[in-house]
């Protein structure tokens, strides 16, 4: 009897939850699959805006998996500089069937080596760092390069997660799983891309961004200095 289809979300303090509960409210119902939630010592991690989610597994306790999705938020500077972290995705990586992202956990990836000449999403105001790990970006909600996939901001997570579950059990079984989750977009303002959102709007989230970004790269210089 073959092993069930394994997908580990690797999370950590202060992700930005969407990015990790969208893909696995659709890659868990996949059928006969393993949907694992583990960070790098186990146990409750807490998200940006105060969700705790409850008993994750250690990564390191985990053999092997499928896909391992990585998602983003504020806590990628913390994450993408710890060094255990980043050598379990690495392991875990190596034997995936998938490597994956949400959001700028993209920059995870990349800080793991695991981009390097890949193209690859990233939320729009982090997008211009991937470079920085020899990450081509891209400006699509879903890219993919070989066996790496990434979404961006956000809410791409659940395009994401569609794009592979076709992938992975095909087109009729991915399109079931969006009609049972009502995923049909209607969003009452047209403000979800920078081009469509205007300086103004832009120049909110920009500003709220800015030293989030200096001490991230700020970070890796020193890290790489090291």
């Amino acid at each position: 009897m073959s092993d069930p289809f394994r997908t580990v979300f690797a999370i950590y303090p202060r992700l930005t939850q969407l990015d990790f509960t969208g893909p696995f409210e659709i890659l868990a119902r996949l059928p006969g699959a393993e949907a694992m939630v583990a960070s790098r010592d186990g146990g409750p991690i807490r998200s940006d805006t105060g969700l705790e989610i409850g008993a994750t597994r250690p990564l390191s306790e985990i053999d092997r998996c499928d896909l391992i999705c990585v998602p983003g938020g504020p806590g990628v500077e913390a994450a993408s500089v710890d060094a255990e972290f980043l050598a379990q995705l690495t392991r875990l990586a190596g034997g995936a069937r998938y490597i994956t992202s949400v959001c700028n956990g993209s920059l995870i990836l990349g800080a793991a080596g695991l981009l390097r000449g890949k193209r690859a999403a990233c939320h729009w105001a982090w997008r211009d760092l991937l470079p920085m790990f020899g990450a081509i970006p891209v400006a699509e909600r879903v890219v993919r390069d070989g066996n790496v996939i990434t979404g961006g901001g956000v809410t791409a997570g659940i395009d994401f997660a569609l794009t592979v579950m076709a992938d992975i059990a095909g087109e009729r079984i991915a399109k079931a799983i969006q009609l049972s989750v009502e995923y049909a977009p209607a969003p009452p303002f047209d403000s979800g891309t920078p081009e469509a959102a205007g300086a103004e709007i832009v120049d909110l989230i920009v500003t709220r961004t800015a030293g989030r970004k200096d001490s991230f790269v700020k970070s890796h210089a020193a890290a790489a200095a090291e």
